[in-house]
């Protein structure tokens, strides 16, 4: 299933595609309707990451949501409700716009990109883990500011995310995978000139507006080899960044096992995995981005995640 956050009736609410992805149903307000006349003894919480906190229920309740959407749709044809809209006439949020903690972010985790930024000898053998404030959350199709008066050298980093399903602490490699609610798209927007002038990178990193997400946040069960999966970033229509997961250094079940030894994580967690060679940072002479240009991150089976950049 593909969850997104949608703006409502200038209200946030959360959504689930329809199987051919051209519906998006409100799943509060068809949850009412499918009960009627009965009242609804469990309502879904109005944010996905309470929704992602109710575990299998929500996805159990969403399921049958859609089945029942589904038999609708049948006998009703595609006609537009409050709680069924056009995917591409509602306004897409973040589906977490506003994360409870730190997103994860694994730095240096594909040897491609580690050659270009320093060489191949810089090959991390240890996980390379910063965090990236609540606060840089964007939405898919918005506009980021490049804030040149913080920084001249705004670069992007497509990556694949991972989003915690459960709670987790000391979980092995081996059952490391039972912890994944699903997976979405993360540009992991960077200031380079303040990454590398205040050595930590969490300020680099942060800036508001630098984490786009989205479109979708798509489950686990939808995506049965996410380390198999193209991943291709562009700006401006020309490919900039082309690998598969594949090619990362530290696989998804190490990650959250090196993690999770002595850090608790929590359903909704993020942990963006890395990105992949062709950084604007690494060009000769560099490309950073500026007012104008269209980012796209496009990984296989999670749609694509557009951000415009904005003065």
């Amino acid at each position: 299933m593909r969850f997104v956050t949608y703006i409502s009736n200038e209200d946030a609410v959360v959504g689930l595609l329809t199987p051919d992805q051209k519906y998006v149903i409100d799943l509060r307000q068809a949850q009412i309707v499918k009960e009627d006349p009965n009242p609804v003894l469990h309502p879904l919480p109005n944010q996905l990451l309470q929704c992602i906190q109710m575990g299998e229920a929500f996805v159990e309740i969403s399921r049958e949501i859609l089945q029942f959407v589904e038999a609708y749709r049948q006998n009703a044809g595609d006609v537009q409700l409050s709680w069924l809209q056009p995917l591409e006439s509602v306004q897409l949020l973040a589906p977490i716009p506003r994360p409870a903690k730190n997103i994860f972010c694994v730095g240096k985790n594909y040897a491609e990109h580690v050659e270009e930024l320093g060489g191949r000898g810089d090959v991390p053998e240890h996980l390379v883990v910063f965090t990236k404030a609540p606060t840089a959350v964007s939405r898919p199709g918005g506009v980021v500011s490049c804030q040149s008066h913080v920084t001249q050298q705004m670069d992007y980093e497509g990556e694949l995310a991972v989003v915690i399903g459960k709670k987790a602490r000391g979980i092995s490699e081996e059952e490391a995978m039972d912890v994944v609610f699903g997976y979405t798209i993360i540009n992991d927007l960077t200031a380079r000139d303040l990454q590398s002038r205040h050595r930590q990178w969490f300020l680099g990193k942060s800036l508001d507006g630098f984490c786009p997400m989205g479109p979708y946040l798509v489950t686990k069960d939808e995506v049965p080899f996410p380390e198999r999966l193209n991943i291709v970033t562009r700006v401006n229509g020309e490919v900039r960044q082309s690998a598969n997961t594949e090619q990362m250094i530290f696989t998804i079940p190490q990650i959250i096992a090196t993690i999770s030894a002595g850090t608790t994580l929590e359903p909704g967690d993020i942990i963006a995995t890395g990105t992949p060679a062709g950084v604007g940072h690494a060009k000769q002479p560099p490309a950073y981005l500026k007012p104008g240009d269209v980012v796209e991150v496009e990984v296989e089976g999670l749609g694509i995640l557009k951000t415009f950049i904005g003065e």
